[in-house]
């Protein structure tokens, strides 16, 4: 098993361009089988996510051809196994979204209960209720979710909100699903995600009737079938907030380019709290460290908030502020597992509850840390990137599944990254 090796501290300066959207990708790639023949979807990147999204897409009938240059090439004109086996389901939650677009194309699907981080509880049966109110039969059995639509799929108004807000994946499923059923549905406290708001363009491409979009109301009148698409998807946020924190916390400066700043205003605004100067210019922003940080407080909210998926990141970097920041979790309320690594780094975190309050230290110092899901481990190599003398990144695997050669354009901006063999289960 691979593991990270951090010489730090570094400042890191150089040019990098953000990837397209991990988030964006997986959604649409599934909306690519509502329609019968060949779409080509462009910007996707070389993540461990999408091979397991592609082997599940292939093991339904279909044909998906990837191409190093982000290309990828989906032909749905045969489904003759719609079933999402636990096998590959079981390694990433957005194996879900296939649920929505097979019911309404098949009349029948079969997929195993998602897996995915280890970051808390996070249920579908927002998912399952939504179906349901647009006529799907559904049930559970040996593990599996069995979704039948013997009259076809119809118009509903429904309601997705959940404790902690919009469910984004939730809102992909039903979306997907409403394209195709008969008469209006109107879906009430839809994710407002730019994710899903580049889904919903996409299957408007495609030939649907979706207005609304990037709204919490969405209206979606029913077609008789979609078509193939050609579609570029929008860069990933997630990776652009990362290379922001890890520019801030070496006092670097980066410029970000293929990076939309709109779709990321809660995380400009803290970052010029902290005292991090970002600058748009460009299809891009840059961005300048400070000699000293200021704290903030962060609460992570459903979108237009701050992202749930840069809280770990962001924690990083408020390890080294000067001052006591607090960072409250709303919506995964458990996902605190990279607080006792960030700890042996000789940072100052104590949670309470589902926050955690961030006593700033002058320094991180190296140690071996254990990645316990794809954003905590983003966490850890930043920390590293800061922190004096050679830090060990365990389990690199689940940062793989989220950033394309991470340490390779980590390494080009100055970083001190090697991946060894060896490491911890």
């Amino acid at each position: 098993m691979d593991v990270f090796r951090i010489e730090g501290p570094v400042r890191l300066a150089g040019h990098v361009d953000i990837n397209g959207s991990k988030n964006a990708s997986l959604p649409i790639m599934a909306a690519a089988l509502l329609a019968p023949g060949n779409s080509t979807l462009l910007g996707v990147p070389r993540l461990a996510d999408i091979s397991v999204f592609k082997e599940l897409i292939d093991q339904l009938g279909c044909k998906v051809e990837r191409r190093e240059d982000g290309v990828l090439t989906i032909d749905a004109t045969k489904i003759d196994n719609p079933v999402g086996p636990y096998d590959i389901v079981r390694k990433m939650r957005a194996s879900v979204c296939i649920l929505g677009p097979l019911l309404a194309r098949c009349g029948r699907v079969e997929v195993s209960m998602p897996g995915g981080c280890a970051i808390g509880d996070r249920p579908i049966d927002l998912h399952l209720i939504g179906l349901r109110q647009l006529g799907a039969q559904i049930h559970l059995k040996n593990g599996y979710v069995i979704a039948e639509t013997p009259q076809g799929l119809k118009g509903a108004s429904i309601f997705l909100g959940g404790p902690y807000g919009s469910t984004v994946l939730g809102t992909a499923n039903v979306l997907m699903a409403a394209t195709l059923a008969k008469g209006r549905t109107i879906i009430e406290s839809a994710a407002c995600e730019p994710e899903i708001t580049d889904l919903a363009n996409c299957l408007n491409v495609m030939g649907a009737r979706i207005s609304g979009i990037g709204s919490p109301r969405l209206v979606i009148d029913g077609v008789n079938h979609l078509h193939p698409v050609q579609y570029r998807v929008i860069p990933d946020r997630i990776e652009a907030g990362t290379f922001m924190a890890a520019a801030a916390i070496t006092g670097g400066e980066v410029h970000i380019g293929h990076c939309r700043l709109e779709d990321m205003m809660a995380v400009v605004d803290r970052l010029r709290i902290i005292g991090i100067a970002v600058e748009a210019n460009g299809d891009g922003c840059t961005v300048a460290g400070a000699e000293s940080f200021q704290p903030a407080d962060i609460t992570t909210q459903p979108y237009p908030g701050f992202p749930t998926d840069l809280q770990a990141q962001f924690m990083a970097l408020l390890a080294l502020a000067h001052g006591n920041s607090i960072v409250v979790e709303k919506v995964f309320p458990d996902r605190f597992l990279h607080v006792a690594e960030l700890n042996r780094m000789a940072a100052n975190l104590r949670k309470e509850g589902s926050a955690v309050i961030v006593a700033g230290v002058k320094k991180l110092v190296a140690a071996p840390v254990m990645a316990s899901d794809l954003r905590a481990s983003a966490a850890l190599v930043i920390a590293g990137l800061a922190a004096e003398g050679a830090t060990i990144v365990n389990r690199v695997y689940h940062i793989d599944r989220g950033y394309e050669r991470i340490e390779e354009r980590f390494n080009l901006l100055g970083a001190k990254i090697s991946r060894e063999e060896g490491g911890t289960v």
